[in-house]
This record gives structure tokens, C-alpha cells and sequence, in this order.
């Protein structure tokens, strides 16, 4: 009778008598093995789902104000002296010339935005270049996208405040009724919501100057990007809205 036995089970798969374990999956925590994704994936994936759910908030916002405008349109009201139903809907005159003028510079803002966002994203992947003997890396030469972008918003809410200051010219103010009053909350939501991607901006440009990460910085600008390019579409809905639904 041989004294050497076959193998159990258990040293077949590993678990046993010195032999090769499998790969663990799941587990791990935040930051421990098996996960399968890295720090940098899992902060980029809380990143984009903070974003998702501040979009989706923001969005909920303005389909609210816009049930209230279409509702407000429609309205109609007995008047007391003829005993007829009217509209209460007082018509405006907006100054359409700036606001066009406005709206190119928030869609170019958005051209060196997404530019802004290429670039870390080259400049993350090429950065372990630098770590490898005997690899000349230069960098490429870096364009100020994100110092553009920040001043074409400021651009853009400058111009919305001279949109007001036409309006307040012509005699329309906040408490007129008709159109007037959506005008100033729309606009005046959005310019908020915009001036936080612009502080946004500012911080990842912080983050830059003073040598911070680049996968810090990648998700800054990453999520600041697609948050900068919801500004704008949310713009072109606004406008829209005020030009052909008065």
C-alpha cells in the first residue's frame, strides 16, 4: 500500500498544502482588496452620482416653474367692470438682441470647458510618463481653458444683469405681472445655479495652482464639466420658454 495519498479537495483549490488561492472578489471596505475598483473609480463614481442627483434636483425645479408659467398663461379672470373673462397675462418686450449675445457666450464657455476637461484627462493619462527611466517626457503646452471658461460666465452673468437693468428700464420689475415676474425668477435661478459651477471652477483651478493631484483635479473638472454643459442646455430651455411662450 502506497504511503502517499492524492490530494483532497481543499489542497486541489488552494485552501490547503501550500497551493496557488484563487482571486477574492467583494469585500474589502472602501479601500481594501478585492473591491476591483481603485480610490480614484470609487471617488468619481460618488462624484457623478452627486452630480446625477443635483441635476435631477435642478431639473425638477424648473419643470415645477414651468407648470406654474403655462398655468399663469392660461389664466383667465372675471373682470369686474365689463364682466368678461380676461387675461391677466401682461405682455413683454425682452431685450432679445443681449440675450442672444448672452447665449453665445455661454455655448463658447462650454467649447473651452469641455476643452478644459480633455486636457486633464490627457495630462492624467500621459503624468506616469514622468516615473519611467530613460522616457523623455515634455509636456504639451497648456492652454488656460478653465481661467476662459470662468471668465466667459462671468461674461455671461454680467450680461444677464444688463438684461435685467433693460428690463427695469422699460418699466418691468419683479412684481409686474405677465411675463415679467418669470423672467426675473428663471433667469435669476439659473444665473444662481450657474455663479455655483463658476465657484467650482475657481476651486479646481486652486487645486492646480497649488500642485494638487491630478485625479483630484480630474474629478473637479470632470464633474464640473457636465455640470457646466447642463447650464447651458438649461439656458436654451429658459430662453426658449420666455421668447416663444409669452
Amino acid at each position: 500500500m502506497s504511503l502517499m495519498s492524492a490530494p483532497t479537495t481543499q489542497e486541489r483549490l488552494g485552501q490547503g498544502g501550500g497551493g496557488v488561492h484563487p482571486p477574492g472578489y467583494g469585500g474589502g471596505g472602501d479601500s481594501g482588496p478585492g473591491d476591483g475598483f481603485s480610490d480614484y473609480e470609487r471617488r468619481l463614481h460618488r462624484a457623478r452620482l452627486g452630480l446625477i442627483l443635483g441635476i435631477v434636483s435642478i431639473t425638477m425645479l424648473f419643470i415645477t416653474a414651468t407648470a406654474v408659467f403655462l398655468l399663469r398663461h392660461a389664466a383667465v379672470v372675471v373682470d369686474p367692470h365689463s364682466g368678461f373673462y380676461v387675461h391677466q397675462w401682461l405682455q413683454v418686450e425682452l431685450p432679445v438682441r443681449l440675450l442672444l449675445l448672452n447665449t453665445c457666450v455661454l455655448l463658447l464657455s462650454s467649447f473651452t470647458m469641455e476643452f478644459a476637461r480633455r486636457s486633464v484627462g490627457r495630462e492624467m493619462v500621459f503624468s506616469s510618463l514622468r516615473a519611467i527611466p530613460g522616457v523623455a517626457w515634455e509636456p504639451e503646452r497648456r492652454i488656460p481653458w478653465l481661467g476662459m471658461t470662468v471668465l466667459l460666465g462671468v461674461v455671461f452673468l454680467v450680461g444677464q444683469g444688463l438684461a435685467w437693468q433693460a428690463l427695469r428700464s422699460r418699466g418691468f420689475h419683479a412684481s409686474t405681472a405677465g411675463l415679467s415676474t418669470f423672467f426675473y425668477l428663471l433667469t435669476g435661478a439659473h444665473a444662481a445655479h450657474l455663479a455655483v459651477g463658476i465657484l467650482v471652477l475657481f476651486y479646481a483651478g486652486m487645486v492646480s495652482l497649488f500642485r494638487g493631484s491630478i485625479e483630484h483635479r480630474r474629478i473637479v473638472v470632470e464633474t464640473a464639466a457636465w455640470y457646466w454643459h447642463f447650464m447651458g442646455v438649461l439656458w436654451l430651455y429658459v430662453f426658449a420658454l420666455l421668447q416663444f411662450g409669452r
